[in-house]
């Protein structure tokens, strides 16, 4: 399999549907191509829902969607067991979590203890239910939506979880010429319902396995150090990146590599996807005066390079 055609088509086929926005899909597609969890988080109607549907029906894998609300329990997500008179015995039903692709629609509109059972899925990819463990389908991804916390009805996502997501982006508003595309051309939904399926779970995991055999040179990972160790400062952020971090960055930016064409990862794709991948883990001093994902960006010119 020729990994850059096929990524290529990949690409393609998502920006027929999110016009405008090719960054964010590359960001998307790496994301997953690096095995990670994806959280698209902007105000309703900017497209995050149609780009998670479009995500799975290009990747060609089983899918579940969720809408989180406040009243859903954590029982919704990962199953029950039902007693059936006929075989008198408690028989498990699985939740929606059992899928390759599971969309986590408005994932902060549900209350922490639902949230929290997402937690051993995405870590372990497996979820433990009334005294027995049961293994998720492989692959097993979690795309999640979340409005901005200033929202009516959102609870923010704790620490632990939001660690759990690889990335997180934002897809913004379409530009002039885009916004045009979409009032004028064909109904979003009709078209993720046409895409194609262009991955089997096989040429994914075939993928996956060249994203981990991309090279890292030791100048690179002197270069990585650097960052993971000023965010530990004190100057940029309160606290600093933590060794699992350190690892989701160096993923994302060996599948960033692979998606350049490249079997090395070279520093511009270690900036290219330092925000998205960090930003969300990190906050920043009080007297910064700017967002995480500023911060990240200031903290990245006063660090040399290799």
């Amino acid at each position: 399999m020729n990994a850059q055609h096929k990524i290529k088509s990949l690409l393609d086929q998502l920006n027929t549907v999110i016009v405008g926005k090719k960054a964010q899909v590359q960001d998307c597609v790496a994301c997953l191509l690096a095995g990670g969890h994806l959280l698209i988080e902007d105000v309703p109607g900017v497209g995050k829902t149609t780009l998670a549907h479009a995500l799975s029906h290009t990747f060609g894998l089983q899918f579940s969607r969720v809408q989180f609300t406040a009243d859903l329990m954590p029982s919704d997500l990962t199953g029950v067991s039902v007693y059936e008179r006929g075989k008198e015995a408690f028989v498990f039903h699985p939740g929606p979590v059992f899928a390759q692709v599971l969309l986590a629609d408005e994932i902060n509109r549900a209350s922490p203890k639902t949230q929290s059972a997402l937690l051993e899925a995405m870590e372990e990819k497996q979820v433990s239910v009334e005294g027995e463990t049961r293994a998720l389908p492989h692959p097993f991804f979690v795309i999640a939506t979340q409005n901005p916390h200033d929202q009516l009805g959102t609870f923010a996502l704790p620490e632990s979880q939001l660690d759990r997501f690889l990335m997180r982006i934002s897809i913004g508003y379409p530009d002039r010429a885009a916004e045009r595309l979409l009032l004028s051309g064909a109904d979003r939904r009709d078209m993720v319902s046409s895409l194609l399926p262009l991955l089997s779970a096989e040429e994914l995991a075939e993928l996956q396995r060249q994203v981990q055999a991309v090279h890292t040179a030791d100048p690179l990972l002197n270069y990585v150090q650097d960052l993971i160790a000023a965010t530990r400062s004190g100057r940029w952020f309160l606290q600093g990146l933590s060794p699992r971090a350190g690892i989701a960055m160096l993923r994302a930016a060996k599948a960033q590599a692979l998606i350049s064409g490249r079997d090395y990862v070279a520093p511009d794709d270690v900036q290219a996807v330092l925000p998205q991948t960090i930003a969300h883990r990190l906050v920043p001093v009080g007297d910064a005066g700017r967002g995480a994902v500023e911060q990240v960006r200031a903290m990245v010119d006063a660090v040399p390079l290799p």
